[in-house]
């Protein structure tokens, strides 16, 4: 019986798996186990934007025809301000990521 790289790997990542988990530490989780992936998280981040942005817009349109509570107008606006300093931020920072990718020697 011989295996290859690719199964020996798999079978020395389950292994140290196995030890890390008879520590008590956290094991290395599998792609079927782990959480999400990182387009994942941005696409929900970026419908969460929306949402707030969204609610903001409700609550502003409320306030000029004057059926909505001046605070909750406020509390809605500050959130999608603060919602998009965050994106814009996040925005920055994978521009940023990929302007280093590219200036990486090959």
């Amino acid at each position: 019986m011989t295996t290859g790289i690719v199964g020996g790997a798999g079978n020395a990542v389950a292994a140290y798996n196995a030890a890390l988990k008879r520590m008590g530490a956290p094991g290395i989780e599998s792609r079927e186990q782990a959480g999400p992936g990182f387009s994942e998280v941005l696409q929900e981040l970026a419908k969460n934007a929306v949402e707030t942005t969204k609610g903001a817009e409700k609550a502003s349109l409320q306030a000029v025809e004057g059926t909505a509570d001046l605070q909750q107008v406020v509390n809605a606006v500050t959130a999608a301000e603060l919602t998009v300093q965050t994106v814009t931020a996040v925005r920055d920072r994978v521009i940023t990521a990929y302007q280093e990718v590219l200036r990486m020697p090959i």
